[in-house]
Order: structure tokens, then C-alpha cells, then sequence
């Protein structure tokens, strides 16, 4: 089996480049198509000149190029790939040519996050990255919840920012949720996997150790569906897909939009509105079924009471 992590990119021999888009790859790497050579690309590396195609222009090119490709859901043959990018075996690599991403790493090895569980991905992994370029920063694992707590105390003790008013208004804008900016804001600021370093903005990404990846059943759709119900376990909430369990005849919210990664806690209540599938242990509920999610969301509704008291 080809071993590979969300959050892994790939490149193939014709040096379109991948991101990762799965855990389990039995038939080839599952992958979403990040950057094609171009000569009129704005970015450049190794005398190629790339151009980074979005969600829906992704398919759109395999579909015309490489319809082999998208067949069973971008599905890059292993026959076909040049080379894997590993976040944590680049990390030392990019960390020492870029002061910002040093910074990072330094807080996180001195608070006891060990540096083969965290990572770079995206654009800097890929050395595609302009001045402007988000970080896109890995931990592995139980680490990511380490992590967090650190980057929150950084922010406490001014080695790192909390995102101004105008960063979560650009933010919303772009993601376009179905929930109001000012749920969107409380629910992201407590998340605490978002922040600022000299200046640039930084992702705290989740990705599962190996220890932790296993087989996710695909579903039957059923209909669309709205949950209210207790979270009974949220290990892999910041994951993608992330997971909540809950307290409920539907047993679980997958979701695949990073907009409600992360949404909920234990014990809280949820409300979500997606797409039912049926599997052999029961239901489930998907949000993120489309890029922008329409109708679709998870809110704590534990979060919004405390909010209006």
C-alpha cells in the first residue's frame, strides 16, 4: 500500500504537483491537483514556471488532460509520481532559510513538542511560496493538542498575535459560511489553531500520526438531515475529515470543510446541518459535501448560549 498523510504533497513525472488528500491509498495516491507547469506562471521553481489552479478549475484540467485521473476521485497512479513532500523531513530544510517559520519551530521544541511531529506544508514546503505566502504548519497526532496550548501561551506572552479585525473579516469573506460573522469569529478564536508571526499569517494543522490511521468506511447518501446532539468525542475533530462523535441515533459528523473543523468540544451540544449516509454501523452526518459548503454548518450551541449571557 502506498504510504502517504493528508497534508503530503506529491509531484509527478510531468511535474504537475498534489496535494494529499487522504490517509488510505490502495489504487494510487488520492489527491487534489495544486499547481501545473505554465510559462506564464506566477510562481517558479527549478527553471518551471507553475500556475496554482483552484478547487473547481483542478478538475476541470484533469478532466480535459488526465481523465484517467478522476475516474475514482483523482486518483494519481504511484506509477506515475515523481516524488512525495514530507512536511516534518522538509521542515528543518525550510525552517532554516525562513525566520518567521524558526520562530515557530523554536516555541514549539522548547515547550517539549518534539520536531519530527510537526511539519510545513503547502506552498513553503514546495518552495512555490511568494513573500506574501500564508504558514501552513503540521503537528502529528496527540502533539497537535500540545501544540495549541503552546501557541496559545506565545500569544499570552506576545511572541505571537492573535489575528486582527480585519484578518477574521477577510477571512469570513473568503469562506463565505452560512453562519453569521459574529458566530464564525467566537467560534474560530476559541478554536485556537489560527495566528500571526512578524506579520504573517499561520494555520495550526492537524494531521493523524500512522499510529492512528484506519480505514473510513465510504457511506450511502440517504438525504439531507439536521442534527442536535451531544459530542461524546472530538480526538479527531481538527482532522480532515473531521470527526465529532455524539450521543445520538446518528453516531457521527464528518466534516470536510476546515470553515467547522474543530467546532465543538465534548460535552457540548451541536447543531449541524448536512448529508446523511448510511454505513454498516449506522448513520452519519457529512458537512462540506460541495468546496463552499452551502447549507451546510456545524455551531455549538453551548458556545452561542455562553455568548448571550
Amino acid at each position: 500500500m502506498n504510504k502517504a498523510r493528508i497534508r503530503d504533497f506529491l509531484e509527478t513525472k510531468d511535474h504537475w504537483i498534489f496535494a494529499v488528500a487522504d490517509y488510505q491509498h490502495p489504487q494510487g495516491f488520492r489527491s487534489l491537483l495544486r499547481y501545473v507547469p505554465d510559462p506564464a506562471g506566477e510562481r517558479a521553481r527549478d527553471g518551471i514556471r507553475y500556475r496554482k489552479v483552484d478547487f473547481d478549475e483542478s478538475y476541470q484540467v484533469l478532466r480535459e488532460q488526465k481523465p484517467d485521473y478522476v475516474k475514482d476521485m483523482h486518483v494519481v497512479p504511484a506509477s506515475d509520481v515523481l516524488r512525495l513532500y514530507s512536511p516534518s523531513a522538509e521542515l528543518p530544510r525550510v525552517a532554516a532559510a525562513d525566520a518567521r517559520l524558526n520562530k515557530i519551530v523554536t516555541i514549539l521544541t522548547g515547550a517539549g513538542v518534539p520536531l519530527d511531529q510537526m511539519g510545513i506544508t503547502g506552498s513553503m514546503l514546495l518552495g512555490l511560496n511568494a513573500p506574501s505566502s500564508d504558514i501552513d504548519f503540521v503537528v502529528y497526532g496527540p502533539w497537535w493538542w500540545k501544540a495549541r496550548d503552546v501557541i496559545a501561551r506565545a500569544k499570552e506572552d506576545g511572541q505571537i498575535q492573535e489575528l486582527d479585525e480585519g484578518m477574521w473579516q477577510k477571512i469570513y469573506a473568503k469562506r463565505r459560511p452560512d453562519i453569521s460573522y459574529r458566530e464564525f469569529v467566537a467560534h474560530e478564536i476559541r478554536k485556537g489553531n489560527r495566528g500571526m508571526v512578524d506579520q504573517t499569517y499561520f494555520d495550526l494543522l492537524f494531521t493523524r500520526d500512522w499510529s492512528q490511521i484506519e480505514p473510513l468506511e465510504k457511506g450511502r447518501e440517504v438525504g439531507r438531515g439536521k442534527v442536535v446532539a451531544e459530542v461524546t468525542d472530538a480526538t479527531f475533530a481538527f482532522d480532515s475529515p473531521g470527526i465529532l462523535k455524539l450521543d445520538h441515533e446518528v453516531g457521527e459528523i464528518l466534516c470536510y470543510s476546515h470553515t467547522y473543523a474543530g467546532q465543538a468540544r465534548v460535552g457540548e451540544t451541536v447543531e449541524a446541518v448536512g448529508v446523511l449516509e448510511e454505513t454498516s454501523r449506522g448513520q452519519r452526518l457529512v458537512v462540506g459535501t460541495t468546496r463552499e459548503a452551502r447549507g451546510e454548518w456545524i455551531r455549538s450551541l453551548t458556545l452561542l448560549d455562553e455568548l448571550d449571557t
